[in-house]
């Protein structure tokens, strides 16, 4: 497959489809949040912070139904449900640690950027 624009990201190419799910708004987040081992899901509220539930839930089953996130509920009274990630999303460690790594650096910039922009507007 060739790496030049416009052909690995075309809409019948796997990998547009893989990139669509790993970058929606909380997906990459949660990843990131999953890569030190098994979580359950009300300390992922807390790790994450300012996602709801709700979303929450939705993010983990729409990984898990893509084989990147593996759900274990044990049978125990009361119950305990941990996401951790699966070998397949295991291989997205490293790849997210240079985003988080490229954010880091480079954050307040964009965020210098994005508000000269919203006084632009204004």
């Amino acid at each position: 497959m060739s790496l030049r624009p416009g052909t690995v990201f075309l809409a019948d190419c796997p990998a547009r489809l893989a990139i669509e799910i790993i970058a929606s708004k909380w997906a990459m987040v949660t990843l990131f949040a999953l890569s030190d081992g098994p979580v359950r899901h009300g300390d992922l509220v807390e790790l994450i912070g300012g996602v709801s539930r709700k979303v929450l839930t939705q993010t983990l089953r729409r990984l898990q139904d893509n084989g990147l996130v593996e759900r274990r509920a044990y049978a125990e009274a009361p119950p305990r449900v941990e996401y951790s990630l699966t070998e397949l999303g295991a291989t997205l460690r490293e790849p997210i640690a240079v985003l988080a790594d490229w954010a880091k650096s480079n954050g307040e910039a964009i965020a210098t950027f994005h508000e000269a922009a919203e006084a632009e507007d204004s």
